[in-house]
């Protein structure tokens, strides 16, 4: 009885150490961006756009998240996209069900961040700083790369 006792508190013991609440993995996804790229806020309002447009099938609304130009894959063909009107004229091809699915199934807290960026699933989409000064103290948040992945 105390061996199956010590097994019990042992296992409940472990599953409280994995438990974190979501509030506390938020804090430590913006930690990590304000860190390595700059205020989160900037990033966090952006990618909730994003997951908002794409979840409305709003080509108009994710173009405009994105910097150009961007070089992306439209129906398996490599290409440069300069502006918002070529992009929605592409979404389709661009936006494949894959990605669509990267972007509409990421959870904020299971973001991936580094000196790179934030990266969407296995690196479906990217989003990045685009700094407005030398210093990059001012920058808005865009989408740097979209790219359907094996």
């Amino acid at each position: 009885m105390r061996n199956s006792m010590r097994h019990i508190l042992l296992a409940t013991s472990i599953a409280l150490v994995w438990v974190v609440p979501a509030g506390a993995q938020n804090d430590t996804t913006n930690q990590s961006i304000d860190q390595l790229l700059g205020d989160h806020t900037k990033y966090e309002a952006l990618i909730n756009a994003l997951q908002k447009a794409v979840a409305a099938h709003d080509a108009a609304g994710v173009a405009e998240l994105v910097s150009y130009p961007i070089g992306v894959s439209v129906n398996g063909k490599e290409t440069h996209i300069r502006s918002a009107k070529a992009f929605v004229k592409n979404y389709d091809g661009i936006f494949t069900p894959s990605i669509t699915k990267a972007v509409t199934d990421q959870k904020y807290e299971d973001l991936f961040v580094n000196y790179k960026g934030i990266m969407f699933d296995d690196g479906q989409v990217w989003i990045n700083g685009i700094c407005h000064d030398n210093a990059c103290k001012e920058f808005d948040a865009k989408i740097v790369a979209i790219q359907d992945v094996p």
